[in-house]
């Protein structure tokens, strides 16, 4: 009888998205069938420790609340030593736990910014979703944008602004803002789930959203608000051929803009159409579009890419290479949508991810075979 794969689910984490890390790895791990799949959550609380967990926090009895954070709970745990040949955990009290794959369901700094992957990287690990690169491209959005403008396709208009510019001269930082047309959004340049995100109506409100944003990092982006316009997202999936999913359209509701909020804690917060009311041919344009999104910053196994649409004009607005996993979330439902049900989904993205680390191993040259010495 064939054994499981043993899949190590990582969770938590020290970014402000930590508890929607934890909504989205419940329903990863809920997805996951244990007649075929060992799974060994691993939760990672704000300070950085690794726990071997039963599963990840449980929802509130109460609607519109958040997970508790993963806390001090479970077996403490590290990547261990490559001594048997495959990836194991060293646990706390002295025992191994050995993996095949591991699955980040991490958002936000140090979870979806090249931080992680690389630890994995380092340690030999197979690991679901885009590399070190394309995790660091994917969580830049003025990096990205710069890439995807020089690729020819259309971006939002903005400007990158750096803290030390702001405190420095505010009134020139202002010029540059005025120079895109009010209103603006200002937002953290390498975070998620609309958290630090403003509308600013006209220059005088453009301080407040500017401290806002530099609360959570020191690199922030103000791009023009494009009025009217529509929100489509597409789901891109693969390795070294990806697809794109149908799209969806995201119509907020009783809200500004779709922020934090309408996102996570108001059930009402917003409409989302699958499939969006698209003609067939800017759905297809569109689609390229994501791919080739998904393609310039290297991206592998899944991202989402969000574009505004305005009658005939898309623009790219972003990319997230570790995007919302929850049942309802937008990526599992695009593909759902598509003929790809979410059980099936997370496991194409596991066998996604050892199809990569495989094929990367086989380009592992030692370097002392190239020269024919054997004591290099």
């Amino acid at each position: 009888m064939e054994r499981r794969r043993r899949v190590a689910v990582l969770f938590g984490g020290r970014s402000s998205e930590h508890e929607i890390s934890c909504l989205s790895a419940r329903s990863v791990i809920d997805a996951l069938d244990p007649a075929t799949t060992e799974v060994i959550p691993i939760g990672i609380a704000r300070d950085g420790r690794w726990h071997v967990l039963a599963g990840p926090p449980s929802l509130p009895a109460e609607t519109g609340r958040l997970p508790e954070v993963v806390a001090g709970a479970g077996v403490v745990a590290k990547l261990a030593d490559d001594t048997a040949g495959h990836p194991e955990l060293e646990l706390a009290d002295g025992s191994r736990a050995a993996f095949d794959v591991v699955f980040p369901v991490l958002h936000g700094p140090q979870g979806e910014d090249g931080a992680i992957q690389g630890l994995l990287e380092l340690a030999g690990v197979p690991y679901v979703g885009a590399g070190v690169l394309g995790s660091a491209l994917g969580m830049d959005k003025a990096m990205q944008k710069a890439l995807w403008a020089a690729a020819g396709l259309s971006v939002v208009p903005h400007t990158a602004v750096a803290e030390h510019e702001w405190r420095e001269d505010p009134e020139a930082v202002s010029a540059r803002a005025t120079a895109l047309g009010f209103p603006v959004f200002t937002k953290p340049a390498s975070l998620g789930s609309s958290v630090g995100i403003s509308k600013v109506a006209d220059a005088q409100g453009l301080d407040a959203g500017m401290e806002e944003a530099f609360r959570y990092e020191r690199k922030a982006l103000i791009e023009r608000a494009i009025q009217p316009v529509r929100e489509i997202e597409c789901a891109v999936l693969g390795n070294d051929e990806p697809v794109a999913s149908v799209c969806g359209e995201v119509e907020p509701r009783g809200h500004d803009f779709y922020d934090y909020d309408a996102k996570y804690l108001d059930e009402q917060g917003a409409n989302l159409l699958i499939p969006a009311p698209l003609t067939p041919e800017l759905t297809a344009r569109i689609q390229r579009i994501a791919i080739a999104a998904f393609s310039t910053v290297a991206c592998a196994g899944m991202a989402r890419v969000d574009l505004f649409v305005r009658d005939d004009e898309v623009w790219i607005n972003e990319i997230n290479t570790i995007p919302g996993f929850t049942s309802i979330s937008m990526y599992p439902k695009l593909w759902a949508a598509s003929g790809l049900p979410y059980a099936d989904l997370v496991q194409r993205l596991l066998d996604l991810a050892v199809e990569r680390f495989e094929a990367e191993r086989a380009k592992h040259v030692d370097v002392r075979q190239l020269h024919g010495r054997a004591d290099a």
